[in-house]
């Protein structure tokens, strides 16, 4: 790709991969079909697919529509070959506990930015009734019965607070949990499984009470629009300069970046389609700190780094939750960019331009921000990894290049 002369026009945002991958997983909760709608088409999802499969599960997956018929019994298990794939495969654990009372799981892998300990997962389904033991790679969980219980995490971390909510929604009694994590993902979980038959109350504060039911039953239901995909698209037109409409965004789900990009020069403005956002100049460099949702989601941070790489002035982003997640920026230093890492902070000088230059994605965000800072390279930039992208984007170059981007994908990549 080489660098763009402005993005104009609409582009259909999809749902959010952070949170079909967790329904998926919860449908192992009920006996029966769902039918999930809005899915995004991206790898993730197909090896969520895979690994339900593996368990029994038959998935009929064409996106935007995946049917998930799950049996009365299934293998609880989540082999190595899957889960090292994907981190997220660990909300598995939750709802087979659940059903099951039994799950064999294999230590996560997923994207490399820093340590993410499951601890918080288990210790949380132990204060439930769970019993873990850990050999051979495999976390092995028993549960002859859960009950409810009072629970706090240390952090707000949201895998735990998803592998609780689920676990809890089949528990004797009444779960508590404290300090929860508030992303919509989360509050889309909660009303899924509240459709299903469950009686959740509060998803989207830090207090999430559930009352445990007997059984729940299959639905349908439609996964919320990314907002990540949304703040993508966000950082490719501050870069480039223009007008686009994204489609199904949510401005309420992403309001502190919405801010903070209103205080770059961009206008961001929800309508009836999703959201219609300007760029009418060159943005201006703010300092930005990544915090637990409200605040600037740390996925968004690798698409703000290329944005302030791009932009009139010094901006500083400080990395408050994932310490490992600057890998990306000897990339952009290739490109040319300006950026000057220490410790968990990022001192970034905007120039007016980049110079393409031959990247690695080394995951999916940050091979997203490669693209976003090509979009303002002079010359050609080749990005290569990009089975990383697949993994979190819904078609990234076709619907860049249908607004405008001077973008193609190479069959050899």
């Amino acid at each position: 790709m080489s660098r763009s002369s402005g993005l104009h026009g609409s582009v259909p945002i999809s749902g959010a991969k952070n949170s079909v991958l967790k329904l998926m997983a919860a449908t192992l909760l009920a006996e029966g079909e769902f039918v999930l709608r809005n899915v995004p088409n991206i790898a993730d999802v197909g090896i969520m697919a895979e690994l339900l499969e593996a368990m029994g599960a038959s998935v009929e997956l064409a996106p935007p529509v995946c049917r998930i018929s799950v049996p009365r019994e299934v293998t609880p298990e989540a082999p190595y070959e899957l889960v090292e794939q994907m981190r997220a495969s660990i909300v598995v654990l939750g709802p087979l506990l659940a059903r099951f009372g039994r799950a064999r799981v294999s230590m996560p892998g997923g994207d490399d930015f820093g340590h993410r300990p499951v601890d918080m997962h288990l210790a949380g389904l132990q204060e439930l009734g769970a019993t873990f033991t850990t050999e051979h790679g495999y976390i092995q969980g028993r549960a002859d019965h859960l009950t409810g219980a009072d629970v706090l995490l240390e952090y707000p971390s949201v895998g735990a607070t998803e592998n609780l909510l689920m676990a809890a929604v089949l528990a004797k009694g009444t779960t508590v949990i404290d300090n929860a994590a508030r992303e919509p993902e989360i509050a889309d979980l909660a009303a899924f499984l509240n459709h299903m038959g469950a009686n959740v109350s509060g998803a989207a504060t830090s207090t999430i009470t559930i009352e445990g039911v007997e059984s729940l039953v299959p639905v349908e239901h439609s996964v919320v629009p990314d907002r990540i995909e949304a703040a993508t698209y966000l950082a490719a037109l501050g870069v480039a300069g223009g007008e686009l409409t994204l489609v199904g965004a949510r401005a309420d789900h992403m309001e502190m970046l919405v801010q903070k990009l209103g205080q770059m020069g961009m206008s961001v403005t929800p309508n009836d389609e999703g959201l219609i956002a300007i760029a009418p100049r060159r943005l201006t460099s703010v300092d930005v700190a990544t915090l637990p949702y409200p605040g600037v989601a740390s996925d968004y941070k690798p698409f703000i780094v290329s944005l302030l790489a791009l932009s009139d002035g010094v901006g500083i982003v400080t990395e408050n939750i994932f310490g490992g997640r600057f890998g990306y920026i000897d990339e952009l230093r290739r490109m040319g960019a300006d950026i000057r890492t220490e410790g968990h902070h990022a001192v970034v000088r905007g120039k007016s331009q980049l110079s393409g230059a031959p990247v690695k994605a080394i995951d999916i965000r940050a091979g997203a921000s490669l693209v976003v800072a090509a979009l303002g390279a002079v010359g050609e930039t080749v990005v290569s990894n990009i089975d990383h992208i697949d993994r979190g984007y819904d078609d990234l170059v076709g619907k860049l290049a249908a607004v405008g981007a001077n973008i193609s994908r190479s069959v050899l990549s």
